[in-house]
């Protein structure tokens, strides 16, 4: 019995989050933005990704140069 208690749950949940996302996409859908909105969006976007792109990779390097500092091995095997 407790062996499909985790499958029922897992199952559960996907089909309710998924009938909430397909919804929620419809809804937004429906709301039918104009063009002047859609390519304020698609700015908006493109800024959010570039940012988080950008930040991410100073992360990276961020890290990559503490590491060096620190003496640690980063070499692969």
């Amino acid at each position: 019995m407790m062996d499909w208690i985790p499958i029922v749950l897992v199952t559960f949940k996907v089909l309710v989050l998924g009938t909430g996302m397909f919804f929620a996409i419809k809804w937004h859908y429906d709301q039918g933005p104009n063009e002047k909105e859609r390519r304020t969006l698609l700015h908006a976007g493109a800024k959010v990704a570039a940012v988080f792109v950008i930040s991410l990779l100073s992360l990276g390097l961020f890290t990559f140069v503490l590491a060096r500092k620190l003496g640690l091995d980063l070499t692969f095997p």
